[in-house]
């Protein structure tokens, strides 16, 4: 059986399209059913070595072989079979009359005819020279257009350049010719041959330093040689024996010798006259300087080089630039992003493939030029690619993040950058764009997202954990006043007036320990609160104070209260705790300069906060406004949980405002935010209103306890805390002891100096700011290993971790009994190793 498309053999790539092309609703049908001339025709342009374009049918269908596809550009996957208007639409109307002109029978040809087309290079201003020719039927009707075409850009180009570059030589050539006919003259001789008389004139002699008188009456040709650079006077002799011999022209150059010693360039032009009888008369001549002249040749010569090897690389920087073009396509057609460009109008003039493979994916449609992107999306993503278009065609450069795609396939997030499209002239023509598919880096940043969260979370218990510790270090601190207090306390010989100063000690130090208790459990809104009826009004003026110390002198604190009292049954040192906080809170946001505002409205009313319905009885609301940045929106349903801090690592724990929340709460409360970026935050405490009442004052109780003495040795005690190393020097200095208080290690190290300073030992805290007890130790065994150390902690982790230090440790708590037993330890030890040092 016959193949019905052999006609299609030897067509290439070009065939294959026709082969793959689905034909069954084209106008043309099935290549099987197509005609012979088209099928002759069509086997002629794909067969043929040179661009050629087969246009057939009343609507001028559109057939092209392997040599036309650098042609099309982005056209090619498409243009096989489509209409001629369609494929060359941004050429159309220069092509319609010629086309009609050909259908008249007045075939035409043209050469270089200039035509601006979106090429494979993009849309530019190409040459081509083609030919139009109609191709008729059996029946003698027109069936179809032959066109023979041939892009002729880069010769057009090349010969611009060419030309222009012949013009500036030719220029540069005629400048150098007339600064030649311009010579300056040196001189002018006569030489009378039969009598060997060489006369010359009086600017002649002057250049060479001969008497012009001489000059005049006769030189001989040996004299005036005489002048002649060595190396040139042979060939200016043999010169003169030829044109002497022959008659005529005569025109030589060579060196001379000048009046300043120095040799010059110059030309003898002369002519030699003979007698009748050819016998050698008269020489006359001038002599032109040729040092200018010389140079000017040279200049001259090197711009016919330059010419040469212009004329010889031109055709080379042609291929070159389009070599040039081609890698810039194929950089574009190799980016795996979506890249695509639309005019004014919005319609596509350029894509790549991966725009292509990716626009089909998503959407189902194949891009062609001249097609409307926002028409063959999801009607409800349209409006946002316009609007997207409209951006950069109005001279934007942005980026976005935006879905796109039909749900029913894909609809992948894109990250995507606009540009607007600009001619030579600055002019917007048009705009492009650049896609990224985000979507797996996202749904990545998603996971990301909650890992930190998990982090997160083991943060928070590492902050519980890192508080616990620092309150277990506070109460022992306090415990050990506490039981050394009640140690002397038993004694039974202890003054009076000592007694009552160990009492007070004990009982504040309660009190101390049962503040810290109710912060630590405010924290966690556990605590055992005592209430009381309190004024609100006076407890704001009364804090007023400590705000003002707590923010700083650049925060302006103003407090406004109205005239009539208004009470409520609270903590009065939870609510104190409360207004702090927020404060705080207030005067970080305003990087600690600005205006905080507490306020105090009575008879309120609770609204609605956080979903909980508003309440019509009357509350105090007590507010507190600041001139800060505003909390960002995303953050005011986090602000209140504990540990949630926007602020910089070490610069808050997120508690503050967890424990307003809590005591809020737990008085019957609550409390709400307003804030606004650019414009402050203000933070409402409610509380409910009630009748004025007293509150009862705790009792106290002491515990005493005696404890041993010293004799008097020099203790140098080390301890960072105000209070523990007031109270632990005043042990001390009962026990018998001399006591010297330095408040941090560099100070006992300056005191101690080289050789200890007189002390008998160092008694020193291990957990402090800068140089710690372990680290002081470790230096005093270096410098002063006979002075015994006796150290002191209430952190449980520093003393497991250091548990093989070899110095003594107190733990904190601990009794005057303890440390006046081990300071007696280690002072004896010290004593005795000293005495048996000494025998």
């Amino acid at each position: 059986m016959s193949d019905a498309l052999a006609f299609l053999a030897g067509g290439g790539e070009a065939a294959r399209m026709i082969r793959e092309r689905d034909w069954a609703d084209h106008p043309l049908g099935p290549p099987e059913a197509w005609t012979a001339e088209l099928r002759t025709a069509l086997s002629l342009v794909l067969n043929s070595p040179e661009s050629m374009i087969l246009a057939w049918g009343p609507d001028l269908h559109f057939f092209f072989n392997d040599t036309y596809f650098p042609l099309l550009g982005p056209r090619l996957a498409w243009a096989m079979g489509e209409r001629f208007d369609r494929v060359w639409a941004d050429g159309w109307e220069q092509a319609r009359p010629i086309i009609a002109e050909a259908f008249a029978g007045h075939s035409t040809r043209f050469v270089d005819l200039p035509w601006k087309l979106d090429t494979d290079r993009g849309q530019a201003e190409t040459w081509w020279s083609f030919s139009y020719s109609r191709v008729l039927d059996a029946r003698g009707a027109v069936a179809g257009l032959f066109i023979f075409t041939n892009e002729t850009t880069a010769r057009v180009l090349g010969d611009r350049a060419l030309r222009a570059s012949e013009a500036s030589v030719r220029e540069h050539a005629d400048r150098v010719q007339l600064a030649l006919t311009a010579g300056a003259i040196i001189g002018t001789w006569l030489w009378d041959l039969p009598t060997d008389r060489f006369t010359v004139d009086e600017a002649f002699a002057r250049a060479f330093g001969l008497d012009p008188a001489l000059g005049r009456d006769g030189l001989s040709l040996a004299q005036v040689v005489e002048t002649v650079h060595p190396d040139d006077r042979a060939g200016l002799s043999a010169a003169i024996d030829e044109v002497i011999g022959r008659g005529g022209r005569f025109a030589h150059q060579y060196r001379v010798r000048r009046h300043d010693g120095h040799y010059y360039w110059l030309e003898a032009n002369g002519h030699v006259e003979h007698g009748l009888d050819g016998t050698p008369l008269r020489f006359p001549g001038v002599l032109i300087d040729m040092e200018e002249r010389r140079a000017l040749l040279e200049e001259r010569d090197r711009a016919l080089t330059d010419l040469r090897r212009l004329n010889e690389t031109l055709e080379q920087q042609v291929q070159a630039r389009t070599d040039e073009l081609r890698l810039y396509r194929d950089i574009v057609q190799s980016d795996p992003s979506p890249i695509l460009a639309f005019d004014t109008e919005h319609r596509l003039i350029g894509f790549n493939r991966a725009q292509r493979d990716e626009f089909l994916r998503v959407m189902g449609h194949d891009h062609r030029v001249g097609d409307v992107p926002h028409a063959h999306v999801p009607p409800d993503q349209a409006p946002l690619m316009r609007a997207l278009m409209d951006r950069a065609l109005a001279g934007e450069t942005f980026s976005v993040i935006a879905e796109f795609g039909d749900a029913a396939r894909a609809k992948p997030t894109w990250d995507m950058t606009y540009t607007p499209l600009r001619d030579e002239g600055s002019r917007i023509v048009g705009a492009f764009h650049h896609a990224r598919d985000i979507s797996a880096r996202l749904r990545t940043e998603q996971e990301l997202d909650a890992l930190q969260e998990q982090l997160r979370q083991s943060q928070k218990m590492e902050a519980v954990g890192q508080l616990t510790g620092g309150v277990a270090h506070d109460f022992n601190n306090l415990l050990t006043i506490i039981r050394s207090s009640v140690d002397f306390l038993r004694r039974p010989d202890l003054p009076e007036a000592r007694r009552t100063r160990y009492l007070d000690a004990v009982t504040d130090t309660v009190e101390r320990a049962a503040k810290l208790t109710g912060q630590l459990l405010a924290f966690a809104r556990r605590q055992a609160l005592k209430p009381e009826v309190f004024e609100v009004g006076a407890r704001l003026r009364g804090i007023g104070d400590m705000v003002d110390t707590v923010t700083g002198a650049r925060v302006r604190v103003l407090i406004a209260v109205p005239d009539r009292p208004c009470f409520v049954r609270a903590d009065p040192s939870q609510f104190d705790t409360a207004l702090v906080n927020m404060a705080v809170n207030a005067r970080d946001a305003m990087d600690g300069e600005g205006r905080l505002t507490l306020r105090l409205d009575c008879a309120a009313t609770l609204p609605a906060i956080r979903g909980h319905a508003p309440s019509p009885s009357p509350f105090a609301a007590i507010s507190v406004s600041d001139t800060g940045s505003g909390i960002a929106p995303e953050h005011l349903a986090h602000i209140f949980e504990p540990f949630f801090t926007t602020k910089a690592v070490g610069k808050g724990t997120g508690l503050g405002l967890s424990q307003v929340f809590g005591f809020a709460k737990q008085s019957g409360g609550d409390v709400d935010v307003r804030s606004a970026r650019g414009a402050g935050s203000t933070f409402t405490l409610y509380l409910p209103e009630e009748r004025a009442e007293t509150a009862a004052a705790p009792d106290r109780c002491p515990d005493p306890l005696p404890a041993p003495s010293g004799h008097g040795q020099r203790v140098l005690l080390v301890e960072d805390n105000i209070e523990v190393g007031r109270f632990c020097t005043q042990i001390l200095d009962d026990l018998g002891y001399a006591t010297v208080w330095a408040a941090n290690a560099e100070e006992a190290l300056e005191r101690l100096g080289p050789d200890g300073g007189g002390f008998d030992v160092v008694f020193s805290d291990v957990v402090m700011p800068g140089m710690g007890g372990f680290a002081l130790a470790e230096t005093l065994r270096e410098r002063l290993p006979a002075l015994p150390v006796v150290l002191a902690s209430g952190y449980s982790h520093v003393l497991a971790r250091e548990a093989d230090h070899g110095f003594e440790l107190l733990h904190k708590p601990y009794s005057a009994e303890q440390l006046a037993r081990v300071l007696q330890r280690v002072t004896g030890q010290a004593a005795a190793l000293r005495e048996g040092t000494a025998s």
